[in-house]
């Protein structure tokens, strides 16, 4: 795995608000339009969408920064987990939430990049302006 993205968006609620969010299964499932259930410590695994995705969280840096070990359904079993590195920034009224993801399988980094911008980051931004910039 070599494979590395970056992506952001702004989101119109504070830094951590989003951030709380992303840890939270009811809202995370919100947001993803998908089951998603999340333990919020430093260790605790979580899955999202309905089971594709997996992991554990390994950093967490309250209000500001996750960093969690990652995979699909799609990763063959000998790969090794992917890195997500998120970043909740202020920015004006709200925050930009900047995403990293790293060590993904070599050559699939433009199916991630469409992944996360047509199942996260539009749907997010279209869910908290939605609801009044609040979680």
């Amino acid at each position: 795995m070599s494979d590395i993205i970056q992506l952001f968006t702004i989101l119109p609620i504070a830094p951590e608000e989003a951030y709380r969010a992303w840890l939270d299964s009811e809202i995370h499932s919100a947001f993803s339009n998908s089951k998603a259930e999340i333990d919020p410590q430093v260790g605790g695994s979580f899955s999202a969408w309905d089971g594709y995705i997996t992991g554990s969280i390994a950093i967490l840096e309250p209000e500001y920064h996750i960093v969690q070990r990652f995979r699909t359904t799609d990763f063959e079993p000998d790969d090794e987990d992917s890195i997500l590195d998120l970043y909740f920034i202020p920015e004006g009224d709200g925050c930009r939430l900047v995403l990293t993801h790293s060590r993904l399988p070599e050559g699939r980094d433009d199916e991630f990049e469409i992944g996360w911008e047509d199942h996260y980051l539009s749907p997010m931004t279209a869910f908290f302006h939605g609801k009044g910039g609040k979680s």
